[in-house]
This record gives structure tokens, C-alpha cells and sequence, in this order.
């Protein structure tokens, strides 16, 4: 039980860490009136990795998972510890899906907190959105589905072959290899969806959105909201079998 609760603390506040960095450079570059306005694209990607950089340094007693497709990736590649103690099962599944679930709703909390005046300053609904969620760039749900599912399905699958490449001396570099293959993914891939490639990361800031008192925020765009949430899913769990059966084992 003891295991569950470290476990259960730090998926919340890595998950909660990450929203904060990650939302915030979002925040930073589209809202009115911020000195990052404007920063661009490639300055959200840098973000976001830098934000992942953070999440997963503090999150190191549970694996530092943050997302629920490098969860059930992880459970599709056959692991069956989570973390010392904490064996693969379905209550350790949704005991980690529930955490990351909840720190990223507090992440978005404390970034919308932080932004407050700019966020009333913002005239488009629809930008205020996109400091919680993503958005396609041209909404097509079933090519929106496929991106998300190829870009989640880069990042577990390196992500797990980073784990198996610990002889080459990549373990010692802890978080920043992840951070990096972020900022490429959202570099080459991000551009159709916004890479989501976590549901957590968009279903607990787009619940953030619809419960905050945000002026003139519009509507949390639920029609779109299933496609961050099963591409990831879908994309993870093939990856965890794709690297069983490509990388090597340790």
C-alpha cells in the first residue's frame, strides 16, 4: 500500500509539473499582451520537451510515466513492475492512470491562476482553448486519430528503447532524452493535431476549461476531445508490442 501511495504522489505531481511548464510556454506565446507573444511553434515544442525534462526528473519514484499510452505501452511490451514493489495489474494501470489524470488538471488550475489578467485580456475563445487542449489544424477525426497514433507511437516506442539502451550509457543522461525526443516529435509531427500524444495532458486541462470561471472562454470542443485520448491509447499500446518484438530484450 505504501508502494501505491509513493507511486499515486509522484504520477500527480510529475503530471502536474509537466501541465504547468507545458501550458505555460502555450500560454506565454498565444496569449494577449505576454512578453513571449508570438514566440512561434518551435518555442512551444523547446517548451514542452523542457517541460517533460521537469516532469520526469520528479517523478522518479513511480517511473515517471506521466502519460497513460507509456503506461499501457509499457504493459503491451510485457513489463510487469511499474516500479519496486508495484507489479503490472489492472489497479496499478488505473491507480496511474487516475494520477496523471488528476495532475494534469491541477497543472492546467495553476497555469490558468498564473495567466489570469492575460487570459482576460484575450478576445478569441478559441485561444484561450488552446492553452488547455489541442485542436486539429484541419479537423478530419480519422486523420487526426492516425497522427496522434504515429506520433504516440514514436515516443513509447524510443522511450522503451531508451530503457533497453542502458549499456550505451543513455540511463545516465535521465530525463533529457525523453525532453529531446519530445521537442522532435512536435517538431516534425505536431503540426496536423498539436501533438497531444497524452491523453491525460489534454483530457485533464480540457475538464480544467470547462469548470474555470475563464472569461469569454467558449466552448471546450468535446466533439474533438475522444481523439487525444484514443490515438495516444492506441498508438502506445502498439508500441510496447512493437518493441518487444523489434528492440532487443534486456
Amino acid at each position: 500500500m505504501d508502494n501505491l501511495l509513493t507511486v499515486f504522489v509522484s504520477e500527480i505531481v510529475g503530471t502536474a509539473m509537466l501541465l504547468l511548464l507545458g501550458g505555460g510556454v502555450v500560454a506565454n506565446v498565444i496569449l494577449a499582451k505576454n512578453k513571449g507573444f508570438g514566440g512561434g511553434f518551435l518555442m512551444i515544442n523547446f517548451g514542452w520537451g523542457l517541460a517533460v525534462f521537469a516532469g520526469v526528473t520528479v517523478a522518479y519514484a513511480s517511473g515517471a510515466h506521466l502519460n497513460p499510452a507509456v503506461t499501457i505501452g509499457l504493459v503491451t511490451s510485457g513489463l510487469t513492475e511499474f516500479a519496486p514493489g508495484v507489479a503490472v495489474s489492472v489497479t496499478s494501470v488505473l491507480l496511474y492512470w487516475a494520477a496523471q489524470l488528476i495532475g494534469a488538471f491541477i497543472g492546467a488550475v495553476i497555469v490558468f491562476l498564473a495567466y489570469k489578467k492575460h487570459f482576460d485580456e484575450e478576445p478569441d475563445a478559441g485561444t484561450k482553448l488552446a492553452v488547455f487542449s489541442t485542436g486539429p489544424a484541419i479537423r478530419s477525426y480519422g486523420w487526426n486519430t492516425f497522427t496522434e497514433i504515429v506520433g504516440t507511437f514514436v515516443l513509447v516506442f524510443v522511450v522503451i528503447g531508451f530503457g533497453r539502451a542502458e549499456p550505451a550509457g543513455l540511463a545516465a543522461l535521465g530525463a533529457l532524452p525523453v525532453a529531446l525526443l519530445v521537442v522532435g516529435i512536435g517538431a516534425s509531427l505536431g503540426g496536423p493535431t498539436g501533438y497531444a500524444i497524452n491523453p491525460a495532458r489534454d483530457l485533464g486541462p480540457r475538464i480544467a476549461h470547462a469548470l474555470l470561471p475563464i472569461k469569454g472562454k467558449g466552448s471546450s470542443d468535446w466533439s474533438y476531445s475522444w481523439v487525444p485520448v484514443v490515438g495516444p491509447l492506441i498508438g502506445g499500446a502498439i508500441a510496447g508490442v512493437a518493441a518487444t518484438a523489434l528492440l532487443p530484450v534486456l
